[in-house]
């Protein structure tokens, strides 16, 4: 039997970062029908800052895959603070990763590993891993990864 994503998360000692208050006129997440959508997240320290820097520029892409990876950990603190129960999440459906980086990076999906990664540790391989895309941009704030997704509910 599969391992609920509250036992997984407990079992990987993940810890999470302050959910971010919204920066607009958003919501953080909205139900519709039986699919979650989460509002884009950006990497948010443990002591609620901001993470900062540019793929390419101030950071390399196995730091800004950390920074990814910490959107995720800041994206399910997101999910618990206003949604609740995790365990209620049957699978990510889509997640479309945003880097900000500079224009000759080229290392986009390597970067958003380090979300996918995360999500497919907690809800594993079969229910953690959607479709994707993965992108370069300039962000809000100076972050250098944003991340939307979408989850189908039981």
């Amino acid at each position: 039997m599969n391992q609920l994503p509250s036992e997984k998360i407990k079992e990987l000692g993940l810890i999470f970062p302050p959910a971010p208050k919204p920066a607009g006129v958003y919501r953080p997440l909205l139900i519709v029908d039986k699919f979650l959508y989460i509002s884009g997240q950006g990497p948010v320290n443990i002591d609620g800052s901001l993470m900062q820097g540019r793929a390419g520029d101030t950071l390399s892409t196995e730091q800004t895959k950390l920074a990814a990876r910490q959107v995720g950990l800041t994206m399910l603190s997101t999910i618990l603070t206003h949604f609740g129960d995790i365990d209620k999440i049957k699978r990510i459906v889509k997640v479309i990763g945003m880097v900000n980086c500079t224009p000759n990076f080229i290392n986009h999906p390597t970067v958003i590993n380090g979300f996918s990664e995360l999500m497919a540790d907690v809800f594993g391989r079969e229910n953690g891993i959607g479709v994707r895309s993965a992108v370069g941009m300039m962000l809000p704030d100076g972050i250098p990864v944003e991340v939307e997704a979408m989850f189908e509910l039981h």
